[in-house]
């Protein structure tokens, strides 16, 4: 079992960048594949970026392609998503979320969620 805790959300001017990052309180993330989702009001929760156990191969929506990146250490038991020109259609919850199998881009798939984190791009 993993507990998960998000952080690093805020509000952000468009353009701007932020890195969020995803902790396990309990557990070893090391064992997991590991994804990020977001939710904004009035729309279903969907798939931001994920990344296998070992880091070696990511995998991301089309709509954060090229300035979206995902990452993790390991040895921190952390997984970040570092976010880079942001745009105001970013502003959503972002979630991270833990997968005891093989990587995967479904959210039904996922074992353990976080709390979320906001991110507001606004001017």
């Amino acid at each position: 079992q993993v507990q998960l805790v998000e952080s690093g959300g805020g509000l952000v001017q468009p353009g701007g960048s932020l890195r969020l990052s995803c902790a396990a309180s309990e557990g070893t993330l090391s064992n997991y594949a590991m994804g990020w989702f977001r939710q904004a009001p009035g729309k279903e929760r969907e798939f931001v970026a994920a990344i296998t156990w070992s880091g070696d191969n990511t995998y991301y929506a089309d709509s954060v392609k090229g300035r979206f990146t995902i990452s993790r250490d390991n040895a921190k038991n952390t997984v970040y998503l570092q976010m880079n020109s942001l745009k105001p259609e970013d502003t959503a919850v972002y979630y991270c979320a833990a997968r005891a199998r093989r990587v995967a881009t479904a959210s039904n798939l996922y074992d353990y969620w976080g709390q979320g984190t906001q991110v507001t791009v606004s001017s």
